[in-house]
C-alpha cells in the first residue's frame, strides 16, 4: 500500500467514505446546480447612464473582473425606466431621502424572460440607502425573480441575507409562462412600527423587525435614499417608481 500514487489513495478513500455516508443514513450529495448570481457579466454596448439625476454602482465583484457602470445601461423611457446589465447594479437618486414611516414601490416587466442569461435573475426595491457609492455603502433590497422566488439581500458594506442566502419560493411571485415569455412584478418595501417588509403582487412575502436589519454589517438606519437593483445579465422596465407616506389621522 505505500506504494501506492496520490490518485489510487483518493479513489479507494472515495470507495471507503461513500459507504459510511449511506450506512449512517446520509445519501452522497450530487453537483451543486449554479446559483442565480453565478455566470459571467456580459457588458452592454452603449451602456451608462442616460436618466436624468439617477447615480448607480456596480458590485465589488464586477469592478474586480473589470467592469464599469458604463457596462450596464439606465435609460428613461417616458415616465418609465430601462435597465439592462451588464453586471449586478444598484442605481439611486440621491434625493429625496424616505425617513420615518414609508413604502417605496414599483412595478418591473421582464419582457423576455431569461433573454440575457440561462437561468432567472432578479429585480427589485432598494431602500434605506445611506453613503451609495463609497466604501462604506448601506441599503436593504427586495428583489423577485420571474421563476416564482424572491431574496432580500443587503449591503453594510459587505453583503448580507435576510431569511437566508437562496432564493425563497412564494405563491405570491409571478412565474413566466416560459422562457422568453413576459413576466410582471409589482414589488414594494415597507419601513412602518419598527418593522420592514416586502411586499409583491400584494402579499407579504417578508417581514423583519429594525433591530433585525440595523446594526454592524447591516444597515446605518432604515432612513435613507431609495432606488432599484438589478442582478446581472436582466432587463426590465421599470414603472411607477415612487416613495409614499402613510396618511396622517
Amino acid at each position: 500500500m505505500r506504494h501506492m500514487k496520490g490518485p489510487f489513495i483518493a479513489a479507494a478513500s472515495a470507495l471507503i467514505v461513500a459507504p459510511v455516508l449511506l450506512a449512517q443514513g446520509q445519501a452522497a450529495a450530487p453537483p451543486r446546480p449554479p446559483s442565480a448570481q453565478e455566470g459571467a457579466s456580459k457588458a452592454v454596448a452603449g451602456g451608462g447612464i442616460s436618466a436624468p439625476g439617477w447615480m448607480g454602482r456596480i458590485d465589488a465583484n464586477e469592478e474586480k473582473a473589470g467592469l464599469t457602470l458604463n457596462s450596464a445601461r439606465l435609460a428613461a423611457e417616458g415616465q418609465n425606466l430601462h435597465v439592462t446589465t451588464g453586471p449586478a447594479v444598484t442605481y439611486w437618486k440621491p434625493s429625496p431621502t424616505a425617513t420615518g414611516d414609508y413604502t417605496v414601490k414599483a412595478t418591473f416587466t421582464e419582457s423576455d424572460y431569461m433573454g440575457l442569461n440561462d437561468h432567472p435573475h432578479s429585480y427589485g426595491i432598494v431602500i434605506a440607502g445611506n453613503d451609495l457609492g463609497t466604501a462604506t455603502q448601506s441599503y436593504l433590497y427586495c428583489a423577485a425573480y420571474g421563476n416564482g422566488t424572491f431574496i432580500v439581500r443587503g449591503m453594510g458594506p459587505d453583503p448580507f441575507s435576510m431569511g437566508g442566502s437562496r432564493p425563497t419560493p412564494n405563491d405570491a411571485v409571478h412565474k413566466a409562462e416560459a422562457v422568453h415569455k413576459p413576466v410582471t412584478q409589482e414589488i414594494a418595501m415597507s419601513v412602518k412600527g419598527g418593522s420592514v417588509s416586502c411586499t409583491i403582487n400584494g402579499a407579504v412575502v417578508a417581514t423583519y423587525t429594525n433591530a433585525e436589519v440595523v446594526g454592524p454589517g447591516k444597515l446605518k438606519s432604515t432612513d435613507g435614499v431609495y432606488g432599484i437593483r438589478f442582478a446581472h445579465n436582466t432587463d426590465a422596465i421599470v414603472s411607477g417608481l415612487t416613495m409614499v407616506k402613510p396618511v396622517s389621522k
